[in-house]
């Protein structure tokens, strides 16, 4: 029979397919869907800070109200419970998925202050998160700021979070580098163990009737896995930390490419959104029916054979492709 164990951040998984953070895996009530339809482990939504920091604020805000006018009124108020804001909902989601999973839990964390990633990735930690993803959502508009301000804030970011935590620590990155594979090397450096390729980011759009700027999510689609295929390619062999595939990751070829180029794992949230947890399986069937017809007993064996460092060309994967596939047109051929 064939072998879909894989190893991501040092743990042990029975199978490379992941299910990212998302709506899907937010909600109790798919877990054990998500786990007997085979993932290999779970990546809970992102904690966001500013969402926890806007909480805590209101809350605050409204109880103080009137307090320096009628003081004397507050005597007359029964004690309550303090109310359920800051990471503690969060915190307990991770504790019920670690109870009643088998699967790693894995938790993503989204800070905007250096103090602020600190301190919520210890939480998680210590709430029993198997290990952390932070998922570095940023979009730096500042023009002030330069690229190197950029990478150097985020290899300092990486070291204070290892320093205070344990647990695997794998880094969420967007593509948009200049030099995407010194990037890599630094973050592994700084004690990632592992990256994920990659953010998706999602751009805003303006309503032609109201002139408003709104924000409109769309799934990803399985083009979009040729972004995180052409990186997982260069930076197998050349980084000895774990490499996650994120975004386009639709069906068994999508998998399957990712993991012939290099990839650990592979996740995905659009295709689980469109169709259920139980279109793991139909991926996981499309995997394993490729492998016994081609004679591959486990997932190590095909993982890398087609990477940058593994194929006759490595060419292919660098400027001589944008040549190659601007040659390819045919005229009549698309529509």
């Amino acid at each position: 029979m064939t072998d879909l164990t894989t190893t991501y951040l040092g743990l042990t998984l029975r199978s490379p397919l992941v299910a990212s953070a998302g709506p899907v895996t937010g909600d109790p009530a798919l877990w054990e869907r998500i786990e007997a339809s085979g993932a290999g482990a779970i990546v809970l939504p992102s904690l966001f800070e500013e969402e926890i920091e806007h909480d805590a604020f209101a809350v605050g805000f409204a109880a103080d109200q009137g307090t320096d006018q009628f003081g004397e009124a507050l005597s007359y108020l029964p004690e309550l419970d303090a109310p359920d804001v800051g990471p503690a909902r969060y915190l307990a989601l991770v504790e019920q998925a670690r109870d009643r999973l088998g699967i790693p839990v894995i938790a993503s964390l989204n800070g905007t202050s250096p103090g602020g990633w600190v301190r919520y990735a210890k939480h998680l930690a210590d709430a029993g998160a198997h290990a952390i993803e932070l998922n570095l959502y940023d979009v730096v508009v500042d023009p002030t700021i330069t690229s190197a301000d950029v990478e150097r804030r985020y290899v300092e970011l990486v070291e204070e979070v290892r320093a205070e935590i344990s647990v695997p620590l794998a880094v969420k990155l967007s593509p948009w580098f200049t030099a995407l594979g010194n990037m890599a090397v630094q973050l592994e450096r700084a004690g990632a163990d592992g990256l994920v390729l990659f953010n998706r980011l999602y751009q805003p759009d303006i309503d032609l009737e109201s002139l408003d700027v709104v924000p409109r999510l769309q799934l990803s689609t399985s083009a979009e896995s040729r972004l995180p295929l052409h990186w997982i390619a260069n930076l197998y062999g050349a980084v000895g930390c774990s490499l996650a595939a994120s975004s386009g990751v639709h069906d068994g070829g999508d998998a399957l490419k990712l993991l012939l180029a290099g990839a650990d794992v592979v996740m995905t949230t659009s295709a689980l959104l469109r169709h259920g947890p139980e279109h793991l399986r139909t991926i996981e069937r499309f995997i394993r029916d490729w492998m016994i017809e081609r004679e591959y007993d486990s997932v190590s064996e095909l993982r890398g054979s087609v990477s940058r460092r593994n194929v006759a060309e490595p060419q292919v994967y660098e400027r001589a492709n944008y040549y190659q596939v601007i040659h390819s047109w045919v005229p009549g051929t698309h529509r």
